[in-house]
């Protein structure tokens, strides 16, 4: 049981960091890849607001894992100059 719970953690871990490899940014989850908010106006149209905060406008975000990776290989690279 130990093993097999083991195997399946590796294997999570190493389709993620893959996944951090092809596709280092995702859709911001704030504003679903718009860049801003949407708002309603008084006739329920939809309205553009301000920029998102989170993704600062861009839409997209650069992935938890390929931040810590980013982090990482600027942290070798100072230690090894």
């Amino acid at each position: 049981m130990l093993v097999a719970s083991t195997l399946l953690l590796l294997a999570t871990l190493a389709g993620y960091s893959l996944l951090c490899a092809v596709s280092p940014f995702a859709t911001c989850r704030t504003c679903r890849g718009f860049g801003h908010k949407v708002v309603l106006d008084r006739k329920g149209r939809p309205k553009r607001a301000k920029p998102c905060r989170r993704c600062k406008g861009h839409g997209k975000r650069l992935r938890v894992g390929r931040r810590l990776t980013n982090h990482s290989r600027a942290v070798h690279r100072a230690g090894t100059r």
